[in-house]
């Protein structure tokens, strides 16, 4: 069995754009400040007792949660704008 190779043609390459897919969405953004801010509170509430960098690692998880929601949101619904 023969294999070819394909060569690369780079006049095509030329007069591509960038992927407008590649960007993040506003959605995105918005899911993950919102969870970001409402994990900041409830860790500040939640663990009060607990040493001080907890209720930053507890808004980190929700931003992290929101920016996974932003795009299924984003994928399932589309863009907010």
């Amino acid at each position: 069995m023969k294999r070819t190779i394909k060569k690369s043609n780079k006049r095509s390459d030329r007069g591509r754009k960038a992927n407008p897919s590649a960007e993040w969405s506003l959605v995105v953004f918005i899911w993950m400040i919102g969870l970001g801010l409402l994990g900041y509170v409830f860790g500040r509430i939640a663990f009060d007792a607990l040493p001080h960098p907890v209720h930053w690692l507890s808004g980190l998880v929700g931003s992290l949660l929101g920016c996974a929601i932003g795009w299924l949101w984003y994928r399932l619904k589309g863009d907010v704008l």
